[in-house]
């Protein structure tokens, strides 16, 4: 019986890291049908949705600094006086 064509086995053709020797056939990106990456989608949203994102990023801000703000003044040290 011999082994399905689907198997990857030795026979399967060089892997990636053999195939270029010093690395100059690497490709510079996804192939052309591959879907956009999830940072590319990211980014094509924050640019749609500039004024919004920069709200919620500033908000964010607020609330982090003020919530690091206000833990330091829960623990600050009582010194005597």
């Amino acid at each position: 019986m011999s082994p399905s064509p689907t198997s990857p086995g030795p026979a399967a053709g060089p892997s990636p890291a053999s195939a270029g020797g010093d690395g100059s056939s690497r490709s510079s990106g996804p192939p052309p049908g591959a879907p956009p990456s999830f940072i590319k989608l990211a980014m094509r949203n924050m640019v749609r949705k500039g004024s919004q994102s920069l709200l919620h990023f500033g908000l964010t801000a607020l609330g982090l600094s003020g919530f690091l703000v206000l833990i330091a003044w829960l623990g600050r040290p009582n010194l005597p006086q």
